[in-house]
């Protein structure tokens, strides 16, 4: 078997089996057994499926010396898949739609790769299997269990990829210096009113027409309020209310995410949607109630750590699949957590479905995203590039 067939197994069986969270315990043991004969010491967490394997460099004389970090998250999607693959999710209402399998099989193939060349490794490489990245800050458990001293002191430098369904060409790797994705906010509103008939309006206070104006009047604050060179975006994805057509109820409930590429405008999006939504229903006399969710920084890549990886990828894949990304994309990642914290950097790795147009085939979070398999070698040899060169650089 050779080392993609090897990656492609796992990503398979991983897929088949896809676990939502912060417990994954069929996908850790999966994990635990792929690592398994590879001269690492492992760990499991405590508040979480999570699994830390550390390897030593043969240039460090058994020693602890200067550390690296490598990522890769593991949590499916509440998504009930409609890609007819004979490797398709066997659990209902789950699926494998953002890549994360693909992330943790090329993160083993890195892990069988360094294990190869451990005597010519100057320094250590920690190797972080993260659950949690969909909305649980698994990333930000891990450091405060310790992930980021797992080899006995601070890593030095931390890589993450993430694999686009959509956009990138398959098999191209892009990042770049600075902001790289948005911070996200979950925006929650309860709009309270008064029910009543359908059949006189005036004698109730609607909060479904309230709660509607407060969603329609976001969009027009995002082109209004801030800078098209440092944009917000604002998505409503829930909104309940009512329970019949003929009765007005008392409340609406929706709920957003919130999208900024800086810190400080994220705390002024945040501040100014609050004000929106309360004044909007004060306004008609109802009350409006916000509250925010679980929300992840800006993932801001080091400038030099991004040049670093940049020139890594183009000389393990070629120049002419490289390329610097021209601006951030919009989606977000708990990866942030550890930039905060260490610098490196974050690159995506394109690997839409064999035969597809990158400019309109399903995107990542779709129940059809589908992936294309035979990208993770070079995933895998790119991130294990990333580690053994950035230790001749400490």
């Amino acid at each position: 078997m050779t080392f993609q067939d090897e990656l492609e197994k796992l990503r398979r069986d991983i897929h088949r089996e896809p676990e939502i969270g912060l417990d994954l315990p069929r996908t850790q043991e999966k994990v635990l057994a792929a690592l398994d004969g590879l001269p690492l010491e492992v760990t499991t967490g405590e508040r979480l499926t999570s699994v830390t394997a550390v390897l030593r460099g043969g240039k460090s004389g058994g020693k602890p010396g200067p550390s690296v970090l490598l990522r890769a998250d593991m949590d499916a999607l509440p998504i009930q898949e409609r890609v007819p693959v004979d490797y398709r999710s066997t659990v209902d209402g789950a699926m494998h739609a953002c890549g994360h399998d693909l992330h943790t099989a090329m993160l083993v193939g890195a892990a069988r790769l360094l294990s190869e060349r451990r005597d010519q490794l100057a320094g250590d490489v920690v190797f972080m299997f993260q659950p949690g990245e969909e909305g649980h800050e698994g990333a930000k458990l891990m450091i405060d269990e310790g992930v980021l001293d797992a080899s006995g002191s601070r890593v030095v430098a931390a890589y993450g990829m993430h694999v686009f369904s959509a956009i990138v060409p398959s098999g191209w790797f892009v990042t770049k210096g600075g902001p790289i994705l948005a911070a996200a906010d979950t925006f929650n509103v309860t709009v309270k009113g008064r029910g009543g008939h359908g059949s006189t309006p005036h004698r109730a206070l609607d909060p479904v027409q309230v709660g509607c104006e407060i969603v329609s009047q976001l969009q027009t604050y995002t082109t209004r309020a801030f800078d098209v060179f440092d944009p917000v975006v604002i998505t409503v994805g829930q909104f309940h209310a009512g329970t019949a057509d003929n009765i007005i109820p008392d409340e609406a409930f929706f709920q957003a995410t919130l999208r900024a590429f800086s810190p400080e405008t994220r705390a002024r999006l945040k501040e100014g949607v609050v004000r929106l939504a309360t004044g909007i229903a004060e306004a008609h006399g109802l009350r409006a109630e916000c509250s925010f969710g679980i929300g992840y920084p800006v993932t801001v890549n080091d400038a030099g750590e991004a040049a670093f990886a940049g020139e890594v990828a183009a000389e393990v894949v070629g120049a002419d699949r490289y390329l610097t990304m021209p601006r951030p994309a919009t989606g977000s990642e708990d990866f942030s957590f550890v930039l905060d914290e260490v610098p490196g950097a974050f690159l995506v790795l394109g690997a839409h479905a064999k035969g597809a147009d990158p400019a309109t085939c399903p995107t990542n979070h779709s129940p059809e995203t589908e992936f294309d398999d035979s990208v993770m070698a070079d995933g895998s040899h790119v991130l294990a590039a990333l580690a053994e060169r950035r230790l001749l650089n400490v």
